[in-house]
């Protein structure tokens, strides 16, 4: 008999909310203090994964890159967003939880930095955007003792670009799962990444954000554009009182 993957999806949910007590308000997390840890955000297609593996190259930090073709459900979840959010996002939750976690004891626990392509309050942006109130108010119960105690990025590098852009990037890099995004739900997915982002400012200022262009900058084709963000990048961090900068 075939797997019913919404029923087991809510099944998972519900046995997280029995069995976890959730304790504080799961905002927190740990900042990482004097290691490195920075994260590369911005909606599909702007360019994080090869921004944030050119910096990996260049400072020799650890490289995290956020599980994407792995996910059994996102083929689907372009072709019905709402048939198929909730078992995409929990997904996404599960895997990055466990990314994380890894990452913290493998890496930044002793000293090694790192740089992740994408940052967990993503899964908020993209949830907020998908799933229905009722969902969302669980899944947002499951974020927060999830995350609760995750290492917090000490700088992020946000990309943003227009959706000609976005739509170009896409369509060059070619993958299966992405042939049927709507251009409307990545136009709006761009608006909720520059609110979530302005919102993240706000509300950790002690956090540095680094805004980026994408239709201004070419970093993968223009060593010049490269230079100039890893230039920003150091400031930043020397700034903050990174360790392990050239």
């Amino acid at each position: 008999m075939a797997l019913n993957w919404t029923t087991f999806t809510k099944n998972v949910y519900q046995f997280l909310l029995d069995h976890i007590e959730i304790a504080g308000s799961g905002e927190g997390g740990h900042a990482m203090g004097e290691i490195p840890f920075i994260t590369v955000e911005g909606p599909i297609g702007v360019g994080k994964t090869s921004l944030a593996k050119a910096i990996s190259e260049h400072f020799n930090f650890a490289l995290l890159r956020e599980i994407v073709d792995e996910n059994p459900f996102l083929g689907k979840f372009y072709d019905n967003i709402e048939e198929w959010s909730f078992q995409t996002e929990m997904f996404f939750l599960c895997n990055r939880y466990k990314q994380l976690g890894d990452i913290n004891s493998q890496y930044l626990s002793k000293n090694k930095s790192v740089v992740a392509d994408y940052h967990v309050f993503k899964n908020l942006i993209f949830a907020q955007r998908t799933l229905s109130s009722d969902e969302y108010k669980k899944y947002y119960e499951i974020y927060q003792i999830l995350t609760k105690d995750m290492p917090r990025p000490n700088v992020i590098i946000y990309l943003n670009a227009s959706l000609d852009t976005l739509l170009d990037r896409i369509k060059i890099r070619g993958r299966e799962v992405e042939k049927n995004i709507s251009p409307l739900y990545l136009e709006q997915l761009s608006i909720d990444y520059e609110q979530a982002i302005t919102s993240f400012e706000h509300t950790h200022p002690e956090i540095p954000v680094l805004r980026f262009n994408g239709d201004e900058l070419d970093f993968v084709k223009n060593g010049a554009d490269l230079e100039y963000i890893i230039e920003k990048l150091t400031r930043s961090l020397k700034n903050n009182s990174t360790t392990n900068i050239k």
